[in-house]
């Protein structure tokens, strides 16, 4: 890590240690909103006490960003357009990131403080957004280019899915554990308890599901929303230093064989499915005299961007013996090849298994691009950790008396967490971000209306209301702070 610092200007350095801090800033205020809702109820229910809870959460958040992979860290970074994500310089980059990092942490600081379970996904996804509509107004880029939409789209359909299906889901397991058992003091509240069988504690077997569950949403939430911390920081290193982590400068030989042998392999690809790809293509019409100076990806660049990559990557073992011009280069190649492959294969007239193989050469070419620093995920896990032992006492609150008109039972603690655990995880397997406290939140929901305890509509109400402002919100302030900021850079 000491080697991120060396032949830096001190006004570069100065911005990239303020940027850092901006990220982990907002992974910490993170750990106040969704961290907390994964201990929220092993809490509320006593199950743990607050100390151990937020300790062994702090452990699991830990591990699940340790062992998460970076897929949903690149699929908040692949919001923003890659003609963008290829032409940053640093005075732009310092601009994008510091607007949607102040966008995301200011709106995320007021919903806390008025103890909203707010999503700090909503937020991030929202000011990204926002940073690249303005850019794309500043510009006088169509704003149909200005954002990913598609990438968009997905993610929106996941955040705007999985709170629907945390209600519903744990709606049924509620209903399921009363089938099931219906005189178990599993279905005490932790007042009743106390009072009726003068015990603190739930009951042992309960008392373990709800531990276990806990540690699992704590794990996928690492796993999730810990990514999205790592591609905030790839963002502002590549953004501010790009020589140093446009590439995976520890790539070892064989990876970088893998990404040579990768555009020989899509180029074949190509070939072979020249009747329906030809004409998008242009294959065998566009020269490598044809790539613009202003590097713009465009599919009918193809062949002459595999060329240049495969010339440009030519007898290279180790990615240090690239100049810096060279290292932006060949990202940029392996960018807008990645972009171009993901184009073909929405399109129709391409048979399942073409899609599946060309789905797979993406990965080999992406491995040197799509990474993080090992510092980077530890970063990220300690930053959400800290937040969750600072700031879980008020989303406790609202999660486990203020959702509904009756405190929480057991059975719906079980409920909601093993919800938002399957939930959240199957998401990181699609690699799709997703919202912790809406999920959690949806589930507590659908188990008060299963268990027939009605809902608080005021905290209901609200709970929608910063549902439905967080992306216009967050989007409208990115949006002003990256015109400021483009404006005072000249």
């Amino acid at each position: 890590m000491i080697d991120l610092f060396s032949g830096l200007d001190a006004w570069v350095l100065v911005s990239l240690l303020l940027a850092l801090t901006f990220v982990l800033a907002f992974e910490f205020i993170n750990g106040f909103h969704d961290t907390a809702n994964a201990v929220a109820t092993v809490i509320y229910t006593k199950a743990m006490p607050p100390h151990l809870a937020v300790f062994f959460s702090g452990v699991f958040n830990f591990l699940g960003v340790l062992l998460g992979g970076v897929g949903v860290a690149y699929a908040i970074v692949h919001l923003l357009p890659v003609e963008l994500l290829i032409n940053v310089n640093t005075g732009h980059g310092l601009a994008m990131v510091f607007s949607l990092l102040a966008a995301a942490i200011t709106w995320n600081l007021g919903t806390w403080y008025f103890g909203i379970p707010a999503s700090s996904s909503h937020t991030l996804i929202g000011s990204i957004l926002g940073v690249g509509l303005a850019n794309a107004l500043i510009n006088d880029i169509p704003l149909g280019d200005g954002v990913n939409w598609q990438k968009a789209i997905d993610i929106a359909m996941s955040l705007v899915v999985s709170p629907m299906a945390g209600f519903a889901v744990a709606a049924l397991v509620l209903i399921g554990l009363k089938w099931w058992r219906p005189l178990s003091k599993m279905h005490k509240t932790p007042d009743q308890r106390r009072k009726l069988d003068d015990k603190k504690h739930p009951p042992f077997w309960n008392r373990m599901v709800l531990v276990v569950s806990a540690m699992g949403v704590s794990f996928v939430h690492g796993s999730n929303d810990g990514q999205k911390g790592i591609g905030l920081i790839m963002l502002v290193l590549i953004g501010i230093v790009p020589a140093k982590f446009v590439l995976d400068l520890n790539s070892t030989t064989y990876q970088i064989e893998r990404t040579r042998d990768a555009t020989l392999h899509m180029s074949q690809f190509y070939q072979r499915n020249a009747a329906t790809l030809g004409e998008f293509l242009a294959l065998g019409k566009a020269k490598s005299s044809d790539l613009p100076e202003q590097f713009s990806c465009n599919p009918q660049q193809t062949e002459p961007t595999i060329a240049a990559l495969q010339a440009s990557l030519q007898g290279v073992t180790d990615y240090h013996s690239l100049s810096a011009d060279k290292r932006v280069e060949v990202r940029r190649y392996l960018l807008c090849l990645d972009d171009t492959a993901k184009k073909v294969g929405k399109l129709p007239g391409l048979e399942a298994r073409e899609k599946a193989d060309l789905e797979k050469l993406r990965k080999d070419l992406t491995a040197t691009t799509e990474y993080a620093p090992f510092w980077v995920i530890v970063a990220v896990a300690l930053a959400l950790g800290l937040g969750t032992m600072v700031g879980w006492k008020r989303v406790v609150l609202t999660v486990g008396e203020k959702i509904g008109k009756q405190g929480m039972t057991y059975a719906q603690g079980m409920s909601a967490q093993i919800t938002a655990a399957c939930a959240i995880g199957m998401a990181n397997v699609f690699a799709l971000p997703v919202s912790t406290t809406h999920v959690l939140s949806s589930g507590v929901a659908g188990t008060m209306v299963a268990n027939k305890s009605g809902l608080q509509g005021g905290t209901v109400k609200t709970i929608l209301l910063a549902w439905v402002l967080t992306l216009p919100a967050s989007m409208g302030l990115a949006a002003g702070l990256f015109w400021l900021a483009s404006k005072a850079i000249g």
